[in-house]
């Protein structure tokens, strides 16, 4: 008896087609799963919309902001387009919509790396193995179709957006921009094949209150060598430079090698700066200038995530109330960014900022920090970490499979 594998069979075929021999078999059999690409606004939205129904109920999970994911997912909104070749797939069982993926062959990070790369991202499903390996196998196809030798996941365009699958930490509420999949999906991930290949480190630390003296006698040292930090009170007064510290970010992220960072164009520094300058509190964010060239940068927020939570990922007409509301009566820090120009590390920069934040953050009523994804490798970072009383209380996982 031969038995046929027909999710696997069906993954492996142009999206629509059907075998001639499985004609004969009963509908409800050989059409089990049918994957479709994202063609028209209305996939757009089921692609969008699907984790809402998945996810319903979870008390941890946090929608994203459901206008950003028009744009990110949008060829005409999002720039990260014009420099990747994407597939934007949707599963089916019947007329049960089932699953999504996104495949992603980012061609500048490639050849910046040398590398033939390609990603998987934003991978959404029940607990169902058959349309978790369909999806899987096809973006896999897909790249190795594309001359891809590697694949790796969950990743999207850049490190901008969510990475890595959470593997501990599953009691705790989701920060922005990350996931909160379920518990059961790294089992099935590995199951496929794939293995390790970044862990990243979240930390969680109380605000030092009063800040430790020393921190106040390194700052007075690195204040007498010229360096002040730039505070901000007003969104009018950051706006200015919101794109000369991500042009910062650029140099380097890029100079540093950080794991799947791909630079940002001019267009998608705009697009980054849209996204995030309304949310953010201008009194978190802090920089050091040299000749009104940013040398040095750190960006936090209060967590948000509650906010979004009650405005269910939507702004108006009361949403961004709800959100702002949240964010004053919250007492976490959410650390997002942070860099200094190469030339200038090791002078203090660093610490001069984070005790301007620690003042900021304790003057808001904020007890705790998070300090988001912290690259298991960076070990010069998550010392200092560690030395402020921090404790990993979140990993999250990026895997790869050979193809």
């Amino acid at each position: 008896m031969v038995t046929l594998d027909l999710p696997l069979l069906a993954a492996f075929q142009p999206i629509g087609y059907t075998p001639p021999f499985l004609n004969a078999i009963p509908l409800e059999v050989a059409m089990e799963i049918v994957l479709e690409e994202v063609q028209t606004r209305k996939d757009l939205k089921r692609f969008i919309f699907l984790p809402a129904k998945i996810h319903k109920g979870r008390e941890n999970w946090v929608p994203p902001i459901w206008m950003d994911e028009w744009s990110v997912f949008d060829p005409e909104k999002n720039q990260s387009f014009a420099h990747c070749d994407t597939i934007r797939l949707l599963a089916w069982r019947g007329e049960e919509l089932v699953g999504r993926i996104m495949g992603i062959i980012n061609r500048r990070y490639n050849e910046h790396r040398g590398e033939k790369i390609a990603r998987w991202a934003w991978l959404e499903a029940w607990e169902d193995r058959e349309v978790i390996h369909a999806l899987l196998a096809h973006v896999e196809e897909w790249a190795r179709q594309s001359g891809m030798e590697r694949i790796v996941g969950p990743y999207g365009f850049s490190d901008q957006d969510p990475e890595g699958y959470l593997i501990e930490g599953f009691e705790h509420r989701a920060t922005i921009a990350t996931y909160y999949n379920f518990e059961w999906l790294p089992g099935i991930i590995e199951d496929e094949g794939y293995v390790k290949d970044m862990d990243y480190f979240v930390y969680t630390y109380p605000i030092p209150d009063p800040v430790p003296e020393p921190y106040g006698k390194i700052c007075e040292r690195v204040r007498k060598r010229g360096f002040e930090v730039t505070e901000f009170t007003k969104r009018k007064e950051l706006k200015p430079w919101v794109k000369p510290i991500l042009g910062l970010m650029n140099e380097t992220y890029t100079e540093s090698n950080i794991y799947g960072y791909t630079p940002l164009t001019e267009k998608e520094m705009d697009a980054l700066a849209k996204r995030y300058l309304p949310m953010l509190d201008p009194r978190l964010v802090k920089a050091v200038f040299v000749d009104d060239d940013p040398v040095g940068f750190v960006i936090s927020m209060p967590d948000l995530t509650l906010g979004i939570q009650q405005a269910k990922g939507r702004l108006f007409p009361f949403g961004l109330l709800k959100i702002m509301r949240a964010a004053k009566k919250t007492t976490q820090l959410d650390l997002l960014l942070g860099a200094v120009k190469k030339e200038y590390r090791g002078r203090g920069l660093d610490i001069l900022m984070g005790t301007a934040i620690f003042r900021s953050a304790i003057d808001a009523g904020l007890k705790v920090i998070d300090t988001h994804h912290e690259m298991e490798t960076n070990e010069a970072v998550r010392s200092d970490m560690e030395r402020m009383g921090g404790e990993i209380y979140k990993i999250f996982r990026v895997w790869h499979k050979q193809l």
